[in-house]
């Protein structure tokens, strides 16, 4: 059929003809959610003619972001909304949505941020990812800024034995340089410790909480 118009078009023809079975295409691509091009490689085909079966079994194509977040999140998500029906657990999910309200750091669109000088407050929110949303809190990460008359190891090994976290997780210390005396130290002679969970759906659904909570 060679490179000429005709001999395109019946390659064409051919090629869709060959019907890809549904069932096969939503299971990869809507459940276990896998990408086009992943598929194709699976499948041994091209990302164009996945693409095509998606489109003619009307199965939705992921937005960029969409995919994106797949791609990082292989396996889903890495949480799971909990049932509420504990007035222990109601508390704890008030608690920590009013933590975030007044603690967190909405300007980040990419992860759920919280950060403060008490490690009890920290402690706390903490217990509300675990028991509400049952992250893994191996996955969680730290950021600590300290004043540069502290001891960075002095600091770390705190914070480590307050929160049961590992060295590993704690990114590198922010240093902020002291101009003049201060009450500071009475407040954050271990710094301010921030704790990160990367992900930007989990920080969607507790932002849009919070938002409910204003609308109340």
């Amino acid at each position: 059929m060679g490179s000429s118009p005709i001999g395109r078009a019946l390659s064409v023809i051919l090629w869709q003809s060959v019907k890809m079975d549904k069932k096969i295409l939503a299971d990869l691509y809507l459940k276990k959610r896998y990408s086009a091009v992943y598929i194709a490689e699976f499948l041994s085909c091209s990302p164009s003619k996945i693409n095509y079966w998606l489109s003619k079994h009307s199965i939705s194509k992921r937005s960029i972001s969409e995919g994106v977040y797949a791609k990082r999140n292989p396996n889903g998500d890495p949480f799971t909304l909990s049932k509420i029906v504990s007035r222990d657990k109601a508390f704890l999910h008030g608690l920590g949505l009013g933590l975030y309200w007044g603690e967190g750091t909405k300007r980040s669109l990419s992860s759920v941020r919280l950060g403060n000088t008490d490690p009890h407050l920290i402690k706390k929110f903490i217990e509300f990812l675990e028991r509400i949303y049952a992250i893994d809190s191996r996955k969680l990460r730290f950021g600590l800024q300290l004043f540069n008359d502290s001891s960075i190891e002095n600091s770390l090994e705190f914070w480590c034995k307050e929160l049961g976290a590992s060295p590993e997780q704690f990114q590198k210390p922010t240093i902020s340089v002291v101009r003049g005396p201060g009450s500071y130290r009475n407040k954050s002679q271990h710094g301010v410790l921030t704790v990160y969970f990367n992900n930007t759906k989990l920080r969607d659904i507790i932002v849009g909480s919070i938002e409910k909570l204003k609308d109340a």
